[in-house]
């Protein structure tokens, strides 16, 4: 009984209440007349009670102990896995410094804060990946074109056991480089849509029908609808934008094509300028590239309907003015033939031309297309031969300088002091000048008209007749002119020694018969004092010296041109016999000397 009611040194005030109490309970079974057996029986059930209740509460502090064990374990272990999840391997746990000293509960009061703060710090780093993660997934899916977006934390796949800041810089990586090829993917998307949008308005088109074919978003995009940026969308706005190309050129070959026809139809009629007016502003951009018409309703089939109706009127309209328009080509060509001194193809003469259409033998396109070959063969000629004809024209002028010379050059008045007097005195300067080159301008003449015959491997024909042949002739007449002057002067020589000789007879008094013989001569008239003057008129028949036959000489009056070249290619020229024929065709520029007066 004193081994159970022996206190402890530290629990003496429970172990005297427990005596005291021990004491008390003896006296009471004493009173009631408890037998000693009694006494020791309930005292060892007494004794046995306490053991159970000392040793629950041992049980009791055991199991406490061990839960502040686990706790302190968990905490750790929750610890190190917040460290390793956050990457924070430089943190010290305080336990391992303190372990030995503190109890259970001081060790758990000093992991609790650190285990909360890397909570919190852990909360907020899965929310920052949740929010990274998220961009990622919305970006990815907006790129793969795929509708099933992230857009709760729940559905996200967050790899929690790896949240360090070196995972967290990879994701943003990530996310940077997503975001980049988006935005490239946009502009390309806005790029792509705004050239259909171009296309669609130069071909008249629908563009809402067109981008929506491609995705719907392109062209409406609803609350939280975002624009298609895949690869699919991409494709299909390249597509549609090559086959809005192909179709804006074959609608701009064809609207070509009309307008051809249109201008040849405009000039074959004579288009007045206010209706061409109507469609000029519609086939303007014609003169541009196909690739930069971008002018909306510039390609619209509406456009080309347009114009082929204009062709299709105006073709109808030809066909009956096609005779009067293939004889106003013809009167065109033969006016160029004229003025560049060309021989026309008779093949399409004017009345020729008349009898096959009246008679239905050939087509009147095909007759107006070789009239216009004709023409455009014609003027290629006369551009190779401009250097010829430039030189002509200089001779030919050249040749009427001569022959002004030779009327200055009989007019005896010519040194008066009359009005005028000096200027014709500078001009025949200036002519005689002339005059002395006219030699090296036909033998240069000839020379280049050679070359030209022997380039071009054909016959230089000047009004239908060779321009060699001209120059020869001219060279021949011209010596033969030269001749006849110096045989004029030589006799007028010898003339003037006979009179002055029969005025050593018979005096220097002229006679009547010999005053009379210079009263006129051949188309010159003689002054008083017996000098010889030009006539207003100078004819070449009868004349003694030959007039020089130039190209003009075979040109003839205008309205007898084709009868005089039809003439003159089939017959020999005889320049002297053909002045004497027909003056009126065959006038001279060169001019010639008059005949001396008869002998008496």
């Amino acid at each position: 009984m004193m081994a159970f009611g022996s206190p402890s040194s530290n629990a003496h005030s429970t172990s005297s209440t427990c005596h005291s109490l021990l004491r008390e309970l003896q006296q009471i079974w004493t009173d009631i007349g408890e037998s000693e057996v009694d006494k020791d029986r309930m005292l060892l059930e007494l004794e046995r009670e306490c053991m159970e209740v000392y040793r629950r509460k041992v049980e009791e502090a055991a199991n406490a102990k061990s839960r502040l064990h686990q706790s302190v374990a968990a905490k750790e272990a929750e610890l190190a896995t917040l460290m390793a999840a956050l990457g924070e391997h430089n943190i010290n746990s305080p336990i391992q410094s303190e372990k030995m000293s503190a109890s259970l509960k001081e060790q758990l009061g000093l992991i609790m804060p650190l285990v909360d703060d890397l909570k919190a710090k852990k909360d907020e780093r899965v929310k920052q990946f949740a929010d990274i993660k998220m961009q990622i997934e919305k970006i990815t899916s907006e790129i793969s074109g795929s509708c099933n977006i992230v857009n709760s934390l729940s559905t996200l796949n967050l790899e929690e056991h790896d949240l360090s800041t070196r995972k967290l810089s990879e994701c943003q990586s990530h996310l940077r480089a997503l975001q980049k090829e988006k935005s490239v993917r946009v502009q390309r998307v806005l790029d792509s849509v705004n050239e259909v949008h171009t296309l669609c308005g130069v071909l008249g088109l629908d563009f809402g029908e067109t981008v929506s074919n491609v995705h719907p978003s392109l062209h409406e995009t609803s609350l939280g609808q975002y624009t298609n940026i895949s690869d699919s969308t991409l494709e299909g706005l390249d597509q549609a934008i090559l086959k809005l190309k192909t179709e804006r050129k074959v609608r701009y070959q064809k609207l070509k094509d009309v307008a051809g026809s249109l201008f040849e139809l405009w000039k074959l009629m004579d288009t007045t300028r206010e209706e061409r007016r109507k469609l000029s502003r519609i086939i303007s951009f014609l003169d541009i590239s196909e690739s930069k018409v971008v002018e909306p309703g510039a390609l619209t089939l509406e456009v080309i309907q347009q114009v082929s109706a204009e062709v299709g009127r105006l073709t109808k309209l030809k066909a009956s003015r096609m005779k009067e328009l293939v004889m106003k080509r013809r009167a065109e060509l033969e006016d160029l033939c004229c003025k560049t001194h060309i021989q026309p193809d008779s093949s399409t003469a004017a009345d020729k031309s008349s009898a096959m259409i009246n008679s239905g033998l050939v087509d009147p396109c095909e007759l107006l297309a070789n009239i216009e070959a004709q023409i455009n063969k014609v003027k290629d000629e006369a551009l190779s031969r401009k250097e010829i004809m430039d030189k002509i024209e200089r001779w030919l002028s050249s040749c009427d300088e001569e022959n002004w010379l030779e009327d200055y050059n009989l007019d005896h008045t010519r040194y008066s002091g009359g009005r005028g007097a000096h200027i014709n005195l500078k001009r025949a300067e200036r002519a005689r000048v002339t005059v002395t080159k006219i030699p090296g301008m036909v033998d240069s003449l000839i020379s280049r008209t050679l070359a030209w015959e022997n380039e071009n491997q054909k016959l230089f024909l000047y009004d239908g007749v060779r321009l060699v042949s001209i120059l020869e002739d001219y060279k021949v007449s011209r010596h033969q002119k030269e001749e006849d002057k110096k045989r004029a002067r030589d006799q007028k020589k010898l003339q003037g020694m006979l009179l002055a000789e029969k005025e050593s007879i018979y005096g220097s008094r002229p006679s009547p018969r010999r005053s009379n013989s210079f009263r006129k001569t051949n188309g010159f008239h003689t002054n008083g004092n017996g000098s010889v003057t030009p006539s207003p008129r100078r004819n070449s028949v009868g004349c003694a010296t030959p007039e020089l036959q130039t190209p003009r000489s075979y040109s003839g009056r205008q309205n007898t041109y084709f009868k005089e070249m039809r003439r003159l290619s089939t017959v020999p020229l005889n320049f002297v016999a053909m002045a004497k024929e027909d003056t009126m065709s065959f006038s001279s520029i060169g001019g010639s000397e008059p005949e001396s007066p008869p002998q008496g």
